[in-house]
């Protein structure tokens, strides 16, 4: 999958994965996914723009009613921004209104069975589980959590319903390595992919990856899709091997 996919596509992706990682409150504006998540991590409590807007004039009104929004709960709007799926003149309004562009993202997706075709024999020792348990939530906070207090990112996990599984990694009876697969439609989301530096390069988050798929494939699933940061060269080399395509870049707009 390339960058020229639909920008229906990237949408669908989106709000598949605003589903995995679900926001405390979600609110609907005209297609708009307003997300508040007090205690996530922020990207969790993102917009979704993607509904249209009728001109500039309506656009403006909208970002001033999202504003609004957030302001009453006491936090800032951040917009998710994907390329030809937000409303066109979006990117340009929010940056005029002094929103400062934050973190480059890279959307892919993959057949579940070529990601399974590029799965090397002989996996590491894995445990797969179907809600999070406190090993695999502390080796995660561990490697990837962006907040000292981690009770708002388990109240996350719990939220989410929808069919899951929790894969970790063992090395000495230890966790070493970990990652979430979300099922929803026909798709396998995965998230929190982390691996503690002592078990980095040696196949662990494969073995992650491996797992999982094997279980998104047993349960209907037959694409899988992830979010990876763009300078993440290691992920995305990782990812790339395991065969993610890119499906769509994103960014991020934040109110300085």
């Amino acid at each position: 999958m390339s960058s020229g996919s639909e920008p229906t596509l990237a949408a669908g992706l989106q709000e598949r994965a605003a589903r995995a990682l679900p926001a405390e409150h979600v609110e609907r504006l005209g297609g708009w996914w307003l997300r508040h998540a007090p205690g996530c991590a922020w990207w969790v409590g993102t917009v979704l723009p993607h509904g249209i807007a009728d001109g500039p004039g309506e656009l403006a009104a909208r970002v001033t009613e999202v504003e609004r929004y957030y302001a009453d709960r006491g936090a800032q709007a951040r917009f998710q921004i994907t390329a030809r799926a937000a409303p066109e003149g979006l990117d340009e309004l929010l940056a005029e209104r002094g929103y400062r562009r934050h973190g480059l993202m890279s959307l892919r997706a993959a057949r579940t069975c070529r990601v399974l075709e590029r799965a090397e024999s002989g996996s590491p020792c894995l445990r797969l589980e179907e809600r999070p348990t406190r090993a695999w939530f502390e080796t995660w906070h561990a490697v990837s959590g962006t907040d000292p207090d981690p009770r708002g990112e388990w109240e996350l996990l719990r939220r989410a319903l929808a069919l899951s599984a929790y894969a970790c990694v063992l090395a000495g009876g230890e966790v070493v390595a970990v990652g979430r697969a979300v099922v929803d439609t026909g798709w396998a989301g995965v998230f929190g992919m982390a691996t503690r530096a002592r078990a980095r390069g040696r196949g662990a988050a494969r073995g992650v990856l491996a797992a999982l798929a094997r279980w998104a494939e047993a349960n209907g699933a037959d694409h899988m899709y992830l979010q990876v940061e763009r300078d993440n060269a290691a992920a995305v080399r990782l990812y790339e091997g395991m065969g993610f395509g890119e499906v769509s870049g994103y960014h991020y707009r934040v109110a300085t």
